[in-house]
């Protein structure tokens, strides 16, 4: 866990410079010949001729990075692991979103050495900050319309992975979102069972919204789960450096998502969409990840209304 948490340190803080990453900028340039560095040197395989992928055709001034660790069976559909590499602004964008990205890259190690059960995806996307939010332009749009060459089995997102979340006594917590988009994700997460550093707790993906590259893919009816911190008090800041993010729960996030890719490649996912009730799992996590905070307030865990009641306090009173 130690050599874990210092690799991801190490990609962190080449990151997470005082100038930032913004889309088109010539430091966010220099982070992507970073990046392009670190995926030759860990072996992994372009998606298309190179690992960069420039847009938009009339201008190619932002540009995705797509790379493969290959599975044991590369014809079937693969699992797409997404992080996004652009900043807001002129910010470090340690948590938003250089964790994620540092993260994404030691699974596709790990996937590398030891292949899934079909090929996985390190999609690095460009342009998720405004003004680019929620736009063709935006680097995973572009991507699901414009540069993938088929199909993707399932999509795993991360953005906001790297802090501690601000609930005290909670910041070991992983909010994971949009399981409701395919049971076999759910009995996926259900197969993870208790980890150590981190604590999962489930929702749907409607209380908190698409907010980040998970969007273009639940439009597009591909299962998916986004997986978050959500924000903090250091979100689009200057303060948001690399000696403030938790790298031994990044760690743990790490083999999280490295089983979940591992699991979810496995299953056949074959729906229907959102055709089932989650409220059994949410219920039981979090009344794991937040019984001793709800009790503390007098707030019982019975049913979906429940879940509604906690899930806008999360919003609303506790940041999140």
């Amino acid at each position: 866990m130690q050599n874990v948490a210092h690799r991801l340190r190490a990609d962190v803080e080449r990151l997470a410079l005082p100038e930032g990453r913004r889309a088109k900028s010539a430091a966010h340039r220099r982070a992507l010949t970073f990046l392009e560095e670190r995926v030759r040197e860990i072996g992994l395989v372009p998606y298309g001729p190179t690992y960069l992928m420039p847009y938009p055709p009339w201008r190619t001034e932002l540009a995705n990075l797509v790379a493969v660790a290959p599975g044991r069976d590369r014809g079937e559909a693969p699992v797409l692991i997404a992080a996004h590499t652009d900043t807001a602004g002129d910010q470090p964008g340690a948590d938003d979103n250089a964790a994620a990205v540092a993260i994404a890259l030691e699974v596709g190690t790990r996937l590398l050495a030891r292949p899934a059960a079909r090929d996985v995806l390190i999609a690095l996307f460009d342009a998720e900050e405004p003004p680019y939010f929620h736009s063709d332009l935006m680097g995973s749009t572009w991507f699901a319309t414009e540069q993938a060459t088929g199909p993707v089995h399932a999509a795993l997102v991360m953005d906001l992975v790297g802090h501690p979340v601000p609930l005290p006594g909670h910041g070991d917590l992983l909010f994971v979102t949009g399981m409701e988009s395919d049971g076999d994700l759910e009995r996926a997460i259900l197969a993870l069972g208790p980890r150590d550093g981190v604590r999962i707790v489930t929702a749907l993906n409607r209380y908190v919204g698409d907010m980040s590259d998970h969007h273009v893919f639940r439009l597009r009816r591909v299962p998916y789960l986004f997986l978050t911190g959500g924000r903090w008090a250091h979100y689009h800041q200057p303060t948001d450096t690399p000696d403030r993010l938790d790298y031994g729960r990044m760690a743990a996030i790490a083999d999280v998502l490295e089983a979940l890719a591992r699991g979810v490649a496995e299953r056949p996912l074959a729906g229907p969409w959102e055709g089932y009730d989650t409220t059994p799992t949410d219920l039981e996590t979090m009344r794991a990840g937040l019984g001793a905070l709800l009790d503390a307030r007098g707030i019982a865990l019975r049913d979906r209304d429940d879940i509604e009641r906690v899930a806008g306090l999360l919003r609303q009173h506790w940041g999140l």
